[in-house]
């Protein structure tokens, strides 16, 4: 069955309003009750679910045929993009997870200590958590390790701790916009059907100078020399990073990448570790599938709601709203489309407190906002992995923002203005937009 021009419609969007409003409401509810990762308390994977069946009542009652629903459903969560998506998932989750238990990590951290003075303790901490989160392609895995770095460079040069784990997490929002084998990279480019390479292009002209900014800053606030201790470490560790950062950049195809850079890890454990054994790995590989379970369910049953959604007019109810609004702003026809995607991504991501879940909530809506305004494919896809980084490394009850104030013990909203990647990002993006710059060329890679 397949549904072409529906009709602009406002209800099928209500079961996507109830999922905001649930998720978000029982995350201030239980932040009221200082319960540890409030809005991580009630799993969105069961909320999204529920907001389906609320759909399939809502279509049934319109006059849709419950079969016709469900089918709908299933073609929109086996979408190749949502299945794409699912793989990198898993094998992003089995890398991560593999070169962290034979001390990948913490072998990366300390070559960062060397390559960089030692006495720019915050510009350090920003450069290490970047280089990681580029490799590792996630700011999670990145902060997790780092953080623990950035209490003990605080409490021995006497440095505010907000500012190290500012430095920690705006470092890690970079290396994970800029990352291709991060989650936000893969949603946002499969979403719009660009390359990673030319997504890379785009973004690196933005992220870049907002990076270049932010070590000036974090130059000044570090207040003069601080001597900090590097421990020894073996290079051979650091290589699997390595290798899967210039295979992604050579434009290899992110699965085949991901696969290496999981051999590579676990044979490295092998070798240099004589109790790392077949069974180490393999466990390893299925704790990483595991803390991708939720992020992996979620973007499929957002996927299917999508669909629905789309099928019943809902999408281009809220794509006539974006255009009235562009139109009211009075701005040129690509300025607008590129206002409204940003809008879109930013709203979407202050209700679901997860970058890559607006990307995937927003990412059919925003193509065609894109297509209507005139707007670069490449340009749309960059727009969205920029903005959903700016918002998650910045809302008080976002994970990356959560796990450093856990792992420190101080107040989130402590931290939040010391994110200072995250603030200059925000005007970056939007300085992209006014001066329309970067522009590719016409011809874009192969997807």
């Amino acid at each position: 069955m397949t549904v072409s021009a529906p009709t602009p419609r406002a209800w099928p969007l209500l079961p996507l309003l109830f999922f905001l409003v649930v998720f978000l409401g029982s995350g201030l509810y239980y932040t009221s009750t200082d319960t540890d990762f409030a809005f991580y308390q009630i799993k969105a994977p069961v909320v999204a679910m529920a907001a389906i069946v609320l759909f399939m009542v809502m279509a049934r009652v319109a006059g849709q045929r419950l079969n016709a629903s469900v089918e709908r459903l299933l073609a929109g969560m086996g979408h190749p993009n949502i299945i794409l998506m699912c793989l990198v998932f898993l094998l992003a989750g089995a890398f991560a997870s593999v070169s962290d238990s034979i001390g990948s990590v913490e072998a990366t951290v300390q070559l960062g200590l060397r390559i960089i003075p030692a006495e720019w303790v915050l510009p350090a901490l920003f450069l290490i958590s970047a280089f990681i989160a580029t490799a590792m392609g996630t700011s999670m895995g990145t902060i997790a390790a780092t953080a623990p770095i950035a209490v003990g460079f605080a409490s021995a040069t006497g440095l505010p701790l907000p500012l190290a784990l500012g430095a920690v997490v705006g470092g890690a929002m970079f290396g994970d916009n800029l990352s291709m084998i991060s989650d936000t990279t893969i949603a946002s480019t499969r979403s719009q059907g660009v390359s990673l390479k030319d997504k890379f292009r785009i973004n690196i002209w933005i992220a870049l100078p907002a990076a270049v900014v932010t070590v000036l800053v974090l130059i000044v606030l570090g207040e003069g020399e601080h001597q900090v201790e590097a421990k020894p470490y073996t290079f051979a560790l650091v290589v699997p990073y390595l290798l899967v950062f210039g295979l992604a950049l050579s434009g290899l195809n992110v699965l085949a990448v991901l696969i290496i850079g999981i051999v590579s890890a676990g044979v490295t454990g092998m070798v240099l570790m004589p109790d790392y054994t077949l069974p180490s790995m393999n466990g390893a590989i299925y704790k990483g599938f595991e803390g991708m379970f939720e992020i992996m369910l979620l973007s499929m049953l957002i996927g299917g709601l999508s669909q629905l959604m789309t099928d019943q007019g809902g999408t281009r109810w809220v794509i006539e709203r974006i255009h009235g609004l562009t139109r009211w702003l009075k701005l040129p026809l690509q300025r607008a489309g590129e206002v409204g995607i940003a809008l879109l991504v930013v709203f979407a991501n202050v209700f679901v407190a997860n970058n890559t879940v607006a990307i995937v909530l927003t990412g059919d809506m925003a193509r065609d906002i894109a297509t209507d305004h005139g707007v670069d494919l490449r340009r749309s896809a960059s727009l969205l992995d920029i903005f959903s980084c700016v918002v998650q490394g910045l809302i008080p009850y976002g994970a990356q923002v959560l796990l450093a104030c856990s792992i420190a013990a101080i107040s989130p909203l402590a931290l939040i203005g010391s994110i200072h990647y995250c603030w200059v990002l925000a005007v970056a993006g939007i300085v992209a937009i006014v001066v329309n710059r970067p522009r590719l060329s016409s011809s874009a890679s192969p997807v």
